[in-house]
């Protein structure tokens, strides 16, 4: 009996400890999300606040050629150096970064709007609509975002909104999937159930019932799309099918720097790709921890 009330402390003991283990790692897990969050939420103001009050507020042109300051070091007169035309690097990167965030915002929010579209339509309708649609969807997914992007710019002059139009008619097909996906998963409600007996139509219980459903996980998809939208902007510019040569996007800064580089000249291509990865890590961090609050059971990526 008191090798028995011996064992039965021991495991008692191990299942308390194991339980405190568990609680202080959930609590250091929180707290790391915390600090993520949160250094998210400081590094997206700043480019908003930067992306908004520089041009205004500064009184210099970002387009200014000066050869005599070609190429300058990082220095307290031009805190991230020059191009190779002597122009302002962190004027010309904030300048970049505004071309970006437009392009990534708009085209988020086009691509959102059709693949809610499709993806409701889709589900609401069902049978051969819905088998359609589908494999109409699968079909452009099985051809690369990028060189679908490719084709759809090189049919235009370069500018900004052909590489709008571009990135959000290769964009859509992921929103669709997972609107779909949600509206099937509402159509077995027993509200919407009621609504179908009561002899609503399928439009009726579409906009009543099923799309205020979708908006938070259509919305979510939107934000997490600007970044991959940003990428995809700077790549097309990148291969010189994006933006003019001459405009500042960070696509054809890092484009122009690349000679710099094999120079040994550094500063034109870090500025330019920091300020590409930093922000779209923290647009992306800012949209993982709201998809943990919306959907905390389903933490995984969503594949964009």
């Amino acid at each position: 009996m008191a090798d028995l009330t011996t064992s039965d402390l021991t495991t008692s003991d191990s299942t308390t400890s194991t339980a405190v283990e568990w609680r202080a790692h959930g609590r250091t897990r929180r707290s790391t999300r915390t600090l993520r969050v949160r250094t998210s939420a400081v590094i997206v103001t700043a480019v908003a606040l930067a992306v908004l009050l520089v041009p205004p507020l500064v009184n210099l042109d970002e387009q200014a050629v000066d050869l005599a300051l070609k190429l300058q070091p990082p220095s307290p007169a031009h805190p991230f150096g020059t191009d190779d035309v002597g122009r302002d690097l962190l004027l010309r990167c904030v300048y970049g970064l505004r071309v970006s965030l437009l392009v990534g915002l708009v085209a988020a929010l086009v691509a959102t709007v059709i693949g809610t579209a499709v993806g409701a339509a889709a589900a609401t309708f069902g049978g051969w609509t819905d088998r359609v649609v589908m494999r109409l969807v699968d079909t452009f997914s099985s051809v690369p975002h990028l060189l679908l992007g490719i084709f759809i710019v090189a049919m235009f002059r370069p500018g900004v909104w052909p590489v709008i139009v571009s990135v959000a008619l290769t964009h859509w097909l992921s929103t669709a999937r997972i609107v779909r996906s949600e509206v099937l998963s509402l159509r077995a409600r027993p509200y919407v159930d009621a609504a179908v007996s009561g002899g609503a139509s399928r439009w009726r219980v579409a906009v009543r019932h099923l799309l205020p459903g979708v908006m938070p996980q259509a919305a979510l998809a939107a934000v997490l799309m600007v970044p991959h939208a940003m990428w995809h902007e700077s790549a097309l510019s990148f291969l010189g099918l994006g933006l003019p040569s001459h405009q500042a996007s960070l696509g054809n800064l890092i484009q122009s720097a690349r000679s710099s580089l094999l120079a040994g000249d550094w500063w034109p291509t870090l500025f330019p790709g920091l300020f590409l990865i930093i922000p779209t890590l923290a647009i992306a961090g800012l949209a993982g921890a709201w998809r943990e609050r919306i959907n905390p059971r389903r933490r995984s990526e969503l594949m964009l």
